[in-house]
């Protein structure tokens, strides 16, 4: 089956009577249209929205209004997009076409109705954003060669920095989704076992190497049954979209509980995303050709020829101290990068006949690029602390203080307009005191 085609929605020509979406770099032009869920002061009933420049349009508001048609309106008068994705690909392509029609500049239908544009249209700013999606399985892959390398290197030999089998594997594991949480919920810092490499025995406390990790995520859109894999070139029909994603890492805590089964604690304590979803389908136009795979990849991981497996988004860090009033741009690198891609990690996923269902959060795992100031952690950016970096206030960071507020953007540029996640953004708080 094929990749996702342009249509008319891709036209980097269109514009919208919303003046904020018309601006060549604002993440929420009419060509974007992500999902999301939210609330307002007047409205504590959630509604499925879609981001539109600085607003939301209120999908409720416009089904009662007969102004879209959807089989099932109901799906937009509630808490996540589970009810909608399930009602699957056609319907998710239909209401985006439908809602970019009403948008464009030319369109006066709600335009020009400015009673119910008042009822349908709410500035951003005044709402409160969900979490999108309700996470059933959550799954952090580790799939960027340059992250695994510059671990590698740092932890063991630099001449075999990768094991035998990352080369063979899109290697990850099942996380926690519980404690995936949207952007803007504070993080409290992790207490757990840490040991250093003299200590006789383990010490319990605070983690002292709190870290980022610069992820896209993926939404799943359509669920397999147990037993049924998904093939290589039918996983991104199972696929609805993507957010940003920080995947908080206590470094210390991991070094020490990671062997022999991987991470627990060290990661199970706060996962952020962005709460807007952009679609696959927004993301048509920056598909590129994924980097090169040597050796080749087992059949099953195996892409169809000539198809365009990555997409081109760019990703930036901030981190604000507490005290600070500006941010610091600590890492800029691109999504293009990953050496295994989302067809593959899904593929890899359930090819032993693991099930998926409709909401499942599948990371991508650190994104890093070749250069220093491309590396996705601050693992790598200050190479586990031995070389700090300064931000703009003077101040030092081998990693995460108290009440440093870390934010990933990220974007995919075209010659008219831009295609953005909005924000990820968290801030540490201390870790809770135990007697």
């Amino acid at each position: 089956m094929a990749l996702l085609s342009l249509n008319a929605t891709h036209n980097p020509l269109l514009k919208s009577w919303v003046e904020s979406a018309n601006q060549i770099d604002h993440d929420f032009p009419i060509q974007n249209l992500p999902f999301g869920v939210f609330t307002t002061s007047d409205q504590p009933q959630p509604h499925v929205g879609i981001a539109i420049g600085d607003a939301i349009l209120d999908l409720v508001v416009l089904a009662e209004a007969n102004l879209i048609e959807c089989p099932d309106a109901s799906v937009f008068n509630t808490s996540s997009l589970n009810a909608f994705i399930e009602l699957g690909a056609p319907l998710w392509s239909s209401i985006r076409a439908q809602v970019s029609n009403l948008l464009q500049i030319e369109n006066a239908i709600l335009r020009d109705n400015l009673e119910l544009r008042g009822q349908a249209l709410i500035g951003q700013a005044s709402a409160h954003l969900l979490l999108p999606v309700k996470i059933g399985g959550y799954t952090d892959f580790y799939s960027s060669k340059e992250h695994a390398t510059n671990v590698g290197s740092m932890f063991r030999d630099p001449k075999n920095a990768l094991l035998p089998n990352w080369l063979e594997i899109p290697i990850g594991y099942n996380g926690r989704a519980s404690s995936v949480v949207v952007s803007d919920t504070p993080i409290r810092r992790p207490n757990g076992q840490t040991k250093g490499p003299t200590d006789e025995r383990p010490d319990f406390g605070p983690c002292k190497k709190l870290d980022f990790e610069l992820e896209m995520g993926f939404i799943i859109g359509r669920g397999n049954a147990l037993g049924e894999p998904i093939s290589c070139a039918d996983a991104e029909q199972h696929i609805f979209g993507m957010v940003l994603l920080n995947d908080w890492s206590a470094r210390d805590i991991q070094t020490w509980e990671y062997v022999p089964l991987g991470p627990f604690n060290s990661k199970t304590f706060g996962t952020t995303i962005s709460p807007w979803v952009v679609t696959m389908e927004a993301l048509a136009p920056f598909r590129v050709t994924t980097p090169a795979q040597e050796p080749k990849p087992l059949r099953y991981l195996q892409y169809q020829p000539n198809k365009k497996y990555g997409v081109d988004i760019h990703l930036e860090v901030q981190l604000k101290p507490e005290s600070g009033i500006q941010s610091c741009t600590i890492c800029q690198t691109n999504f293009k990068h990953m050496y295994w891609s989302m067809a593959q990690q899904l593929a890899h996923h359930t090819v032993s006949g693991c099930n998926t269902s409709v909401g499942d959060l599948m990371g991508s795992g650190t994104i890093s690029g070749s250069t220093s100031d491309s590396f996705g952690s601050l693992l790598e950016l200050t190479w586990n602390g031995e070389n700090p970096l300064t931000l703009v206030d003077g101040s030092m960071r081998r990693f995460i203080q108290d009440g440093d507020e870390v934010t990933l953007s990220g974007w995919a540029q075209g010659a008219h307009y831009r295609v953005g996640f909005g924000l990820c953004r968290g801030t540490i708080s201390p870790a809770k005191e135990l007697s």
